[in-house]
């Protein structure tokens, strides 16, 4: 009998657990992680989607965050107007640093100052100043600025390349620009948080796509569960849109670790034995990557364990 696909990810959490090496957080001195370096997992998206059943998950945060990136969005107002709240603590941090330097100015708490950029409109300074995270994934994928003052489009590009030449090996999306991350940047211009998932590589054989994404760093108790069912979710879009069959989803990691404060939540995980994956029905009249919305997915038989609960723990950035 073939393993379930998600022992992958259990017997990885295994791993580091016990040979993960124990290092410093940046810039959160209360919190370590212990972590492994270089490991990969395969998921074949022909069979079923790989969303994790040991513990359930936010299926439609998933969903509304990868049409956030594909939008090319950068504001989290796209997100908090849906009550997705993934990248509140991103905006929220250089907020609260910029008011604790400036005296007898009023500091609003992260809920507060969610509902403000929830109630304002988009076009208000407060919501364009401070909702906003920078050159994020999405503006790299859409809207790459280059020397000469254009923005290439790598997303339409990949899919220009899979729809005429196919095979070729430079089907390549980039998110790591040196021009807006940590001391290469500008001042004031670097990200909120430098990729994680860095980019992704598009390959087809026998008609059928795969994409191979790289992450230089993984949060894997509560980043990883999302990121493979995000790319998975990548790839069959990409595959409707190009006219292709769907193959599998590679993820290869660099630095992949727990968080000290997850280390409670992963043995819970660990006791729990997973359940035959759900299935992902999408809307297959969509034929443009751009025309996708929330109403074009179906999940289907999703039956996972109860949700486990962790806390963001936000690092990075510069």
């Amino acid at each position: 009998m073939k393993k379930h696909q998600e022992y992958q990810y259990l017997d990885l959490l295994r791993d580091i657990m016990k040979n993960g090496v124990k290092k410093p957080v940046f810039n959160n001195p209360g919190v370590t992680i212990i972590s492994v370096f270089g490991r990969q997992m395969r998921f074949d998206l022909s069979t079923d989607f790989p969303l994790l059943t040991t513990k359930k998950l936010f299926t439609r945060g998933i969903i509304e965050e990868l049409l956030w990136f594909i939008k090319g969005d950068s504001n989290i107002k796209y997100l908090v107007d849906r009550n997705v709240h993934i990248w509140d603590e991103w905006a929220y941090k250089p907020y609260k640093n910029q008011k604790l330097k400036t005296k007898n100015s009023k500091l609003l708490s992260q809920e507060e100052f969610i509902e403000k950029i929830k109630t304002l409109p988009a076009s208000n300074p407060f919501v364009k100043k401070w909702g906003d995270l920078g050159n994020v994934y999405g503006v790299q994928w859409r809207r790459w600025k280059t020397s000469d003052g254009r923005t290439i489009d790598q997303l339409l590009w990949a899919i220009d390349k899979l729809k005429k030449t196919p095979t070729r090996k430079h089907i390549i999306v980039s998110a790591w620009n040196p021009e807006f991350i940590y001391e290469m940047a500008s001042p004031g211009k670097s990200m909120a948080l430098p990729p994680c998932h860095t980019l992704f590589q598009l390959d087809v054989r026998n008609k059928k796509l795969s994409l191979h994404l790289y992450m230089r760093s993984a949060d894997f108790f509560l980043g990883v569960p999302f990121n493979i069912a995000s790319y998975s979710l990548l790839t069959m879009m990409l595959a409707q849109v190009t006219g292709l069959k769907v193959g599998e989803f590679i993820l290869t990691f660099g630095d992949v670790h727990l968080y000290s404060n997850h280390f409670k939540q992963v043995r819970e995980q660990l006791k729990r034995k997973p359940r035959p994956f759900p299935r992902m029905k999408i809307n297959l009249k969509i034929k443009d990557i751009d025309d996708f919305k929330i109403e074009d997915f179906k999940l289907v038989g999703y039956n996972p364990h109860d949700p486990i609960k962790a806390p963001v723990t936000v690092v990075g950035g510069f």
